[in-house]
C-alpha cells in the first residue's frame, strides 16, 4: 500500500510539475515576428512566408503541444486550457496554410467538394487526431466546457474576414486581459462591423455563432446584451444601443471576406 500510495503521489508531482513548465515562448517568438499590425492596430496580416522560413521552430512548437497527454491537460486550471486550445488552434492554422502556401489564394482552397479544409483529421493532440473544427466546436465550444463567446475574437481561420491573428500568445494567467483585448480591437474595426444610418453593419461571426452569445455565456443572453456591452468599442452612443436593444436599430452581418491574411 506504501508503494502504490507512493506511486500515485509520484504521478501526482509529475503532472504538477509538467502543467507548470508548459509554456507557449516558442509561438509567441513566431508571432511577434511574423505577424504584421495593420489599420491603427485593429487587424494583422501574416508573413507566411516568414514563416515558411521558421518552419522548424513552429514544428517544434507543435511537437511540444503534442506532447501534452490528455490526463495533464485535465489538471491544468480552465484557463490555461482554453489558452492552450486556442493557440493549437491557431498554429496548426498556419501549419495547414504553409502545406501549400504561395500556391493558394484562400484557406478553402484547401478543401474539395467533399471535405472543407477543417474537417481533415491531421493534427495530433491530447492523444488523438483532430480537425481543426473538432477543436474548435468539440473541445472549445463544447457545451460546459469553457462556455466563453470571446473565443471568436481568438480563434483564427486564415482569412481576411476573420478576427485578426493575435501577435502574443494566449497564457493562462492573462487569458482574461488577452480575450477583452482581442474583443476590443475586432468590434473597433470600422470595415467589420460599423453603424450606417439605421443599421448596425456586424461580421457574419455573430450570425453564425449567435447561439454563443446567446446562452448565458458570460452573462449575455442576447446578442444586442453583447454588443451593448462593448459599445465604446463599437462606438456607440448610449441613445444608439438603446435605439439597437429596443430593435429601432436594425442589425445586418456583413459578407465574409476568405480570402487569405497574407502580408502584402
Amino acid at each position: 500500500m506504501k508503494k502504490l500510495a507512493f506511486i500515485l503521489l509520484l504521478s501526482m508531482v509529475t503532472l504538477s510539475s509538467h502543467a507548470a513548465s508548459f509554456d507557449h515562448a516558442e509561438w509567441d517568438q513566431l508571432l511577434k515576428k511574423h505577424v504584421i499590425s495593420i489599420n491603427q492596430g485593429v487587424a494583422t496580416q501574416v508573413d507566411y512566408r516568414g514563416f515558411s522560413r521558421d518552419r522548424f521552430q513552429l514544428k517544434s512548437y507543435l511537437g511540444s503541444l503534442e506532447s501534452i497527454s490528455r490526463a495533464t491537460f485535465k489538471h491544468w486550471p480552465k484557463q490555461q486550457q482554453l489558452a492552450f486550445l486556442i493557440n493549437a488552434y491557431n498554429a496548426w492554422t498556419v501549419e495547414l496554410i504553409l502545406t501549400e502556401y504561395p500556391e493558394l489564394e484562400s484557406i478553402k482552397d484547401l478543401g474539395s467538394w467533399i471535405k472543407s479544409p477543417w474537417d481533415r483529421r491531421f493534427i495530433p493532440l491530447l492523444g488523438s487526431t483532430h480537425s481543426l473544427d473538432e477543436i474548435e466546436h468539440g473541445m472549445i465550444r463544447a457545451k460546459g466546457a469553457y462556455q466563453e463567446p470571446r473565443i471568436h475574437f481568438a480563434v483564427n481561420c486564415a482569412s481576411i474576414g476573420c478576427p485578426a491573428l493575435s501577435m502574443d500568445a494566449f497564457t493562462g494567467d492573462k487569458l482574461e486581459a488577452q480575450l477583452e483585448v482581442v474583443t476590443h480591437l475586432f468590434l473597433s474595426d470600422r470595415s467589420r462591423n460599423f453603424l450606417k444610418n439605421d443599421t448596425l453593419n456586424i461580421s457574419k461571426i455573430f450570425k453564425w455563432y449567435r447561439d454563443d452569445f446567446e446562452s448565458g455565456w458570460g452573462g449575455y443572453h442576447t446578442l444586442q446584451q453583447f454588443l451593448s456591452a462593448y459599445q465604446t468599442s463599437l462606438g456607440l452612443s448610449d441613445d444608439q444601443v438603446q435605439r439597437i436593444n429596443s430593435s429601432d436599430i436594425e442589425i445586418e452581418f456583413l459578407d465574409y471576406d476568405w480570402k487569405l491574411n497574407d502580408k502584402r
